[in-house]
């Protein structure tokens, strides 16, 4: 691995890499990866190409996206002819994700917080893609129940929420919370995860969803390809808990 770049920002260092072997750019920020692409600008991570299967059956063709790392998923998008706004509240993660990751300039970028920027915002997106992260974990104050309720508000009547949820391990009933959180405003919700998988991204889906099936590999990238598609047979929908506290 080597490293090509490195920024400090107010919201930790961020480190470009790149793979000797298949050329491919990572974006790693607080020792965490956020991103991973092939050297055209197409995701290698797995969940990534989830989200956008999920987002191609939903026939999206304006898409906001909270959090930024590579802006892998806005390229890719962007691609197939879909409006893409992306919000991140660390400038440099577009300045990055431009020089280094692809993402087209025609891509509409706003430095802000996630929800300030839709409590400002009238616009209604036919999807909203949740994926900040603070470390490893999601910011309190966007996987609040207020904040979904928030989103509601700012989709089309057949809009959806897609949420990535890192999960570290069975007993890490993060996604089952935010599904949960979810449920409570929506009154379709699903939750797409490969149980048994350590350190992996669980999907929190809510809206216009009841039809969405199993994603497929639909854009491949020169390198990785096989893997990510057998990544993506081992994810299944699956009920979650409801957590509720005992009196």
């Amino acid at each position: 691995m080597i490293r090509i770049a490195k920024y400090h920002s107010d919201f930790g260092n961020i480190e470009v890499l790149r793979a000797k072997d298949t050329g491919s750019f990572i974006y790693r920020q607080g020792g965490c990866y956020q991103s991973e692409c092939d050297q055209s600008g197409i995701s290698i991570v797995p969940y990534i190409h989830a989200i956008f299967g999920l987002l191609a059956q939903a026939r999206v063709s304006d898409v906001l996206m909270i959090g930024c790392g590579g802006g892998s998923l806005g390229t890719m998008l962007h691609r197939t002819g879909a409006r893409v706004t992306i919000v991140d509240i660390n400038p440099s993660a577009f300045q990055i994700a431009r020089k280094y990751f692809g993402l087209p300039r025609e891509i509409d970028c706003h430095v802000a917080d996630g929800r300030d920027f839709l409590r400002a915002a009238r616009h209604r997106y036919d999807a909203i893609v949740l994926d900040a992260y603070s470390g490893r974990r999601i910011p309190a104050h966007l996987c609040a129940e207020t904040f979904f309720g928030l989103v509601q508000t700012r989709l089309n009547a057949s809009g959806c929420l897609l949420a990535n949820v890192h999960a570290r391990h069975d007993l890490d009933m993060m996604p089952d919370r935010v599904a949960a959180k979810t449920n409570n405003i929506w009154a379709d919700v699903r939750l797409l995860d490969a149980r048994g998988m350590p350190d992996r991204n669980a999907l929190v889906m809510a809206g216009k969803v009841r039809a969405l099936v199993q994603p497929a590999l639909l854009m491949p990238p020169s390198v990785g390809a096989e893997e990510i598609a057998r990544e993506l047979g081992l994810l299944a929908f699956r009920p979650w808990h409801s957590l509720r506290r005992k009196p």
